[in-house]
């Protein structure tokens, strides 16, 4: 007995032994990868600060910079134009759900949209002519897709490796957005289609859907503006919706000569005009985070809406949310629901679960021919694909170190264990009910601050998020949100993780957000000094200071 005991014991300890080694093999893997990773950037362009994207947070990022004296930056873009989400989204009847002069920078004012609600042309062509106005040409690096990013710990400096080469940087800033990456479902099936098939965000401009039998797969923001856009030119239609929207009027106009020549003229008008629509925003907040039970009266307006447009009682109970107006994201359209009742339009109150052949089947057994199938289903939104590119101090990517609790970030912008790293529209910055921009200006004071807290150390120096900051920052957030409608409101949306948990939306005002975000708390973090000499810093041949 003594002897099985032995031998039992001699097996569980070479048991561990063989664990030990295997993770200290593992742990030898990453450490080879990253040190392979910062070799790769030995001998290359040295930048104080890199952006990635050329969307609003990008371009607005690049303009802050300038304004902050800082010159020696780069834009790194994988496409070749400007425009982040403006630029991919081309789909028939795009356009904003924000008007026009609140969905812009407070710092480029545009005193010519042409409408209330400016369309996906004129938001493009805005960002092209802020790249101009503000001189960002010379720093842009076009079809320079960012591959993975690299810590170096020992010099504090990024290893950026794009598709055009490799790069260093000490500061990162990634505006990559959470609207640029099309998220399609994995339909059984799908693979056999003879048909097209796109994503709203990748449209195929060279297939003509006139006289076509078209899917339109999802009800969200996209597709209400596609299905009206396109219902008149197509033989037919078939909408399949999981969950129907809330939908309110949209009062858009025209924005006459006369009008816009005022603006011109009295650049104060623009102001006002700006500062009445966030006004009016800012107010709707309190019942969309605090008295979520107030929102009734929206929804009888939303009902409206529906009653005058739809009058079979059969379409408006599939077409009737419901949970709480809010909890999803409010869509504006005037068009939507009358298109709905055009003989050509089948809506299908049930999710697409499989193609066959030619036949697109529903969840609930129904079926229809179709020549295309259009996919409106949103973004990787949650689980931003930039995460599994960016390598942080303790050899994890971004993705592995929220992949337990969520999308994570201090102040919306830095991530513990990534230093000189930092988003713009990260966690928890989105909006349900208000511009963008406002956020993404906010996010650019604090990053302004931050690039002075640099200058203030002085040297080579970094900044890395205190693990104990970025808990108490979300564990307040995440306590506000418990009360919000988009916790509360009895829905599932894009808002919300796999777990369930909120990491999308700022459950407070832009005006409380801006005050949170005007400056860099040091406490908050902890400072860096690098420790590698600066003749040995990767033999860098050019590193010019801001």
């Amino acid at each position: 007995m003594a002897e099985q005991d032995a031998e039992q014991d001699a097996e569980q300890e070479a048991e561990r032994d063989a664990e030990r080694d295997a993770e200290q093999d593992v742990e030898q893997d990453v450490e080879q990868d990253v040190e392979q990773d910062v070799e790769r950037g030995a001998g290359h362009e040295h930048v104080r600060v890199a952006v990635i994207g050329s969307g609003f947070g990008g371009l607005g990022a690049a303009v802050r910079l300038r304004r902050e004296g800082v010159t020696d930056f780069v834009v790194l873009e994988r496409a070749g134009s400007v425009g982040g989400t403006w630029r991919d989204n081309s789909y028939p009847g795009c356009t904003c759900d924000v008007p026009s002069h609140l969905y812009s920078f407070s710092f480029a004012p545009n005193p010519d949209w042409p409408r209330a609600f400016s369309g996906q042309e004129h938001i493009r062509a805005y960002l092209e002519r802020v790249t101009d106005v503000f001189g960002l040409r010379p720093h842009l690096r076009l079809n320079s897709e960012v591959k993975k990013m690299t810590w170096d710990a020992s010099r504090l400096v990024w290893v950026v490796e794009t598709s055009s080469g490799t790069l260093l940087a000490d500061l990162v800033v990634s505006a990559t957005g959470p609207l640029s990456d099309p998220k399609v479902p994995d339909v059984p099936g799908l693979d056999s289609f003879p048909g097209k098939v796109f994503h709203s965000a990748r449209w195929d401009h060279d297939y003509d859907l006139r006289g076509k039998r078209v899917a339109m797969v999802g009800t969200g923001a996209s597709a209400i503006q596609i299905v009206p856009a396109i219902q008149p030119d197509v033989s037919h239609l078939t909408l399949f919706q999981r969950t129907p929207p809330w939908v309110m009027p949209r009062v858009d106009r025209a924005i006459g000569g006369a009008e816009r020549a005022v603006h011109r003229a009295l650049p104060f008008t623009t102001r006002v005009r700006r500062g009445l629509s966030w006004g009016v925003r800012e107010l709707q907040v309190q019942a969309f985070t605090r008295h979520p039970g107030e929102l009734g009266v929206v929804e009888a307006v939303a009902r409206r809406n529906m009653h005058r447009a739809v009058k079979d009682p059969a379409l408006r109970a599939k077409l009737t949310p419901d949970y709480r107006i809010g909890c999803k994201r409010i869509l504006l359209s005037s068009e939507y629901y009358p298109a709905l009742t055009r003989p050509n339009v089948d809506v299908v109150a049930s999710g697409l679960s499989e193609v066959r052949g030619a036949t697109v089947v529903a969840a609930d057994g129904s079926s229809a021919e179709v020549d295309a199938i259009v996919f409106g289903t949103g973004f990787h939104v949650t689980d931003m694909p930039i995460a599994d590119r960016v390598v942080g101090a303790d050899g994890r990517t971004l993705a592995e170190a929220w992949a337990e609790r969520g999308m994570r970030a201090l102040r919306g912008a830095s991530a513990a264990g990534f230093p000189n790293w930092m988003t713009v529209i990260g966690p928890n910055t989105g909006l349900g009910n208000s511009s963008m921009i406002l956020m993404i200006e906010s996010q650019l004071n604090y990053l302004a601050d931050y690039v002075r807290q640099l200058d203030v150390l002085g040297g080579r120096v970094a900044l890395d998020a205190r693990p104990a900051a970025v808990d108490a920052w979300n564990d307040r957030l995440q306590e506000r949100m418990l009360r919000t409608v988009w916790n509360t409101g009895g829905c599932s949306s894009w808002y919300l993780d796999a777990k369930g948990r909120n990491t999308t939306v700022w459950p407070g005002t832009t005006s409380e957000f801006r005050r949170a975000t005007r400056r860099v708390d040091l406490t908050e973090y902890q400072v860096l000094r690098a420790t590698a000499a600066p003749q040995d810093d990767l033999n860098s041949p050019v590193e010019v200071g801001a």
